[in-house]
């Protein structure tokens, strides 16, 4: 019997041992979980805020990008055309298709260079 209590003494005292170190790893947990909500709360108004900008920077790109079109010639408006269409319209490949439709900065220098106005 001497011995039954000595090893549910021992039971108890392992029991809190392990109880108390539960109790240690749920405040970590609690304050990792507080760090990580802090961090997202401010991810979240950052990426608002990017989004915001993006959408502003998107309204004036096309806003400048009317002005543009709205200020070229029609001889400039049918290569812009000929090139949405997939064609180059640059000196060196003109009416040659633009491979998976990539972009050429000498058709764009063509279409969209300042004609010394």
């Amino acid at each position: 019997m001497a011995m039954d209590k000595r090893s549910l003494y021992d039971g108890l005292n392992e029991f809190e041992a392990d109880l108390q170190k539960l109790s240690e790893n749920l405040v970590e947990m609690k304050g990792s979980l507080q760090e990580l909500v802090e961090k997202n709360t401010t991810l979240e108004l950052e990426n608002q805020r990017l989004r915001e900008r993006i959408h502003e920077l998107s309204r004036q790109n096309s806003a400048h990008s009317e002005k543009d079109k709205q200020e070229l010639s029609q001889s400039r408006m049918n290569l812009e055309k000929i090139y949405e269409e997939g064609f180059h319209v640059c000196y060196d490949l003109y009416g040659s298709r633009r491979e998976h439709d990539e972009p050429c900065a000498f058709c764009l220098e063509v279409i969209y260079r300042d004609s010394g106005k």
